[in-house]
């Protein structure tokens, strides 16, 4: 099957050879309606063209940037993939933050248009009129003052001739955060991402025949990279959860009889605690199963390789990155547990000591493919930083043996993994310091059975007031994402400082890991 399709240098259309080959197959099925909604590739090829040229008629332009605040529904993809057939620069959202962070990317990225799903967030679509963005679409329903999806959708034109692109235009526009608390927007090219799925079909290919379950966000990493694209490349069929439940999660996998799925450690985590309904399901048609976007355990590997019967892979990656560059050896070697895998084909790895010199073993790994961004957007001092000679520094500690195999071995700076999630202990404390009662906040990572990791705080509060632990979480919750507010909050009259007079975050940690021990987080 040639997978180049039409208008093959557009990320846009990397469905099209499928939707050419395969026109009546399932490309998606959505589950977030009460009843399941299933698009073949005939309809989502259509849809994609009828959106392109929608934005198109309403002054988008190619470089323009469109928020995108949507949850796990198939409408994702269209909105994504058609904008990006117009050469709009789609910024999909994590939807999960609260109204500041919001405001701030759709702000940086110089936004011009925004399409949302309002019941995904509770502050998107103030966020957006606060903006004034010219061109606002939304659905389920549409508010007040904004065109509704669907019926705007219908009434575009279904052919779509697609403007002509460069190599490094942009294609989408992810952000992460930062170890300022900042989130960074991370450009990412239209060839840079093509590359990266080529390679992916050439070395590890999927099938027409094969179908995927994600329940992992889709502006998230893990179920863009992992599902959506290397599966509606060849044909094959996506299947989408609204989000992560154990047990619905395991009856999806079993009933649509799917091939493969994956996710974070902590979702596996969930599902072993599920032994009864595991035992009772048929996951015969399950080939094999992916864990990443955090370190894992090598006996939960173990574990989940044998309750379902198939091979568990782990690899490393991250958006600016490729976005994977370390993973399963091709040759069908077996990682030890605990590793990464080797370096992938078409692309170059090193590690560098602190001194800045080439080490065999240990080291900051620095990353250079064809998909590595070509720059942090709005940020040159941290391109200087980051990006060396054409290298991304990733700010991640590996070790690597004698046969090739990398091994995560933490952060060169104090980010944290959390069930999936990176936690970047100075936005959570940014976040309580804008509580009226807050002094002085310091956080840091605490263990967690099921995450790995968990935000926990010390903190001074100013004098003569009478917040309580509770009424901090419930701050911290409902000001902003709730993954990363502190499970645990111990109040201190003073902070330990260091010689200059900063927090000692060291010595936060060790005293927390004292006051902790014992007590669940």
């Amino acid at each position: 099957m040639d997978l180049s399709g039409k208008h093959p240098d557009n990320l846009g259309y990397y469905t099209n050879a499928a939707a050419t080959a395969y026109p009546d197959n399932i490309a998606m099925v959505d589950l977030s309606c009460e009843s399941p909604r299933e698009v073949r590739y005939v309809e989502l090829e259509e849809r994609l063209d009828r959106f392109a040229s929608l934005i198109s008629d309403l002054g988008l332009k190619p470089g323009d940037r469109m928020a995108m605040a949507v949850g796990n529904r198939f409408e994702f993809v269209e909105i994504m993939c058609g904008a990006m057939r117009a050469g709009v620069v789609p910024v999909p959202l994590n939807i999960k933050l609260g109204k500041d962070t919001l405001a701030y990317i759709v702000q940086d990225a110089g936004c011009r248009a925004a399409v949302v799903e309002p019941g995904c967030n509770a502050f998107i679509t103030e966020v957006a009129g606060e903006a004034k963005l010219p061109v606002r679409l939304a659905f389920d329903p549409a508010p007040s003052g904004w065109a509704d999806y669907e019926n705007a959708l219908q009434g575009a034109d279904s052919a779509f001739d697609p403007p002509t692109i460069p190599d490094d235009h942009p294609s989408f526009l992810p952000y992460t955060s930062g170890s300022t608390g900042r989130p960074k927007g991370v450009v990412l090219t239209h060839s840079g991402q093509l590359w990266w799925i080529r390679c992916l079909q050439h070395y590890w290919p999927s099938a027409s025949e094969h179908s995927y379950l994600t329940a992992v966000p889709l502006y998230h990493k893990n179920a863009m990279a992992g599902a959506i694209k290397p599966f509606l490349y060849v044909g094959g069929c996506v299947v989408i959860l609204p989000n992560f439940e154990p047990r619905r999660f395991l009856k999806t996998l079993s009933e649509y009889r799917c091939t493969g799925s994956g996710g974070v450690p902590a979702v596996f985590t969930l599902l072993l605690q599920e032994k009864n309904l595991l035992d009772s399901l048929d996951f015969s048609a399950l080939q094999s199963l992916k864990i990443g976007s955090a370190p894992v355990q090598a006996e939960l590997l173990t574990t989940v390789a044998k309750t379902f019967g198939v091979p568990v892979t782990e690899s490393y990656g991250l958006t600016e990155g490729g976005p994977v560059m370390i993973g399963p050896p091709i040759d069908g070697r077996k990682a030890p547990p605990g590793s990464c895998g080797i370096i992938w084909p078409e692309g170059e790895v090193k590690l560098v000591d602190p001194e800045g010199n080439k080490s065999e073993t240990y080291g900051e790994l620095w990353v250079k493919n064809p998909g590595v961004t070509p720059g942090y957007y709005n940020l040159p001092e941290v391109n200087k930083e980051r990006l060396v000679d054409g290298w991304l520094r990733t700010g991640d500690l590996f070790s690597r043996d004698e046969e090739g195999f990398f091994f995560c071995r933490g952060r060169t700076d104090d980010m944290f993994n959390s069930g999936g999630e990176n936690i970047y202990p100075k936005e959570v404390e940014n976040l309580l310091l804008s509580h009226a009662d807050v002094a002085e906040a310091s956080v840091v990572p605490a263990a967690h059975d099921v995450k790995g990791h968990v935000p926990v705080a010390m903190v001074v509060l100013a004098k003569r007031t009478a917040t309580t632990e509770e009424d901090l979480k419930a701050f911290a919750i409902q000001n902003g994402p709730p993954y990363a507010h502190p499970r645990r909050i111990v109040f201190v009259d003073e902070m330990p400082l260091n010689g200059p007079g900063k927090i000692d975050r060291m010595i936060v940690q060790k005293r927390m890991e004292e006051i902790l021990s014992g007590k669940t987080v």
